[in-house]
């Protein structure tokens, strides 16, 4: 596939490596829904708006000279000796704690583009902030694939449609399928080194997935799917904390008019961590898959950069909401019914 597209994608889509020379292409995909970006065909494929390993770093060690909220930890390293970066804010005994994880998949980017500007955001002195930071301990772990997703890794990328980020990290491991046996060194930082050490109540594990994903068999595209934590060994009460989390961003999105959701299909094992996390540790999670990915070496899974703002502005939405309703309690009385009425993902891609 990838030299069949090779004249199109060029440096690839939706790049991470901003430093490059900004290259672009011509992608198609389909027309979305009432409610969700609207992509109307041909989509241009740029570099320059996303952060590389090296940007991404930069701007955390800046936010984090600029802000005393802002507690900067490297808390691992990757396959590839990258450290792995957790943003900490509050961190009060008292209060709860929430994690952002993002791309544990390397091609899946724009979560991370998302977390980062949450990171921004809570740098700020408005009241706002404040009152959050004073509620909730929030833990940003943005970008756990490091290597995957600038592309340095053992094995060959020539079947990506750009061949330049991937799904798997150096030594060619699924990360999110790691959660058990931990024998990568990125997934055992993550839990000897965050989920061990700093005991989260709640997660969002923010992903991406096919440009094609419906609203059951509407054939109306979504622009994200969620779902909880879906294993038998997962506790009822740490599973009806997961749908309330879910009803939180659900809502979110779904008020901005330009965001439409559906129920992911997930399976059940412990080693995903949806399912691993909340059975293990107790920790209300709630998976987050967003539209389109920069590379794979399926076609219809890549999305070109034209709806990259509404995705990015979408995962800032859910981040930013869960963390209001933390802070003044609203999670509690959340209603989390609408679960049993929300479409199933369809697909209708290849």
């Amino acid at each position: 596939m990838k030299r069949k597209l090779a004249t199109l994608t060029l440096a690839g889509a939706l790049l991470t490596t901003t430093g490059l020379t900004a290259n672009t292409s011509t992608i198609f995909a389909g027309t979305n829904g009432p409610n969700g970006p609207n992509y109307n065909g041909n989509e241009t494929i740029q570099n320059e708006r996303l952060h590389s390993y090296e940007e991404m770093s930069d701007l955390l060690h800046k936010l984090d000279q600029k802000s005393e909220a802002l507690q900067l930890e490297v808390y691992g390293q990757s396959v590839k000796d990258r450290d792995l970066y957790l943003a900490k804010f509050g961190m009060n005994e008292d209060n709860p704690t929430i994690l952002f994880l993002t791309q544990q998949h390397g091609n899946e980017t724009l979560t991370t583009e998302g977390a980062l500007k949450l990171i921004k955001y809570l740098t700020n002195n408005s009241k706002e902030v404040k009152h959050i930071i004073e509620n909730v301990n929030i833990l940003v772990a943005p970008r756990l694939n490091v290597d995957g997703a600038e592309g340095d890794v053992n094995f060959s990328l020539d079947d990506y449609v750009s061949g330049t980020h991937t799904r798997y990290n150096a030594n060619g491991v699924d990360l999110n399928r790691d959660h058990v046996d931990r024998e990568q060194p990125e997934t055992k930082a993550l839990h000897e080194n965050v989920l061990q050490k700093y005991s989260p109540d709640y997660m969002i594990d923010l992903h991406h997935q096919g440009t094609q994903t419906t609203l059951g068999d509407t054939g109306e595209l979504v622009s994200g799917s969620i779902l909880y934590p879906t294993n038998a060994e997962v506790d009822e009460e740490v599973r009806e904390q997961s749908k309330k989390l879910g009803a939180v961003v659900y809502n979110a999105v779904d008020s901005k008019g330009y965001g439409l959701l559906s129920k992911y299909p997930g399976g059940d094992a412990q080693t995903i961590s949806r399912n691993g996390l909340a059975a293990e540790y107790g920790i209300s999670t709630l998976l987050f898959e967003m539209r389109g990915m920069a590379d794979h070496y399926r076609e219809d899974y890549v999305l070109g950069q034209k709806s990259n703002g509404y995705l990015i502005q979408q995962a800032v939405v859910a981040m930013k909401a869960t963390l209001e309703a933390l802070a003044d309690d609203s999670l509690e009385s959340t209603d989390a019914s609408f679960w049993d009425t929300l479409p199933e993902s369809n697909y209708s891609g290849e």
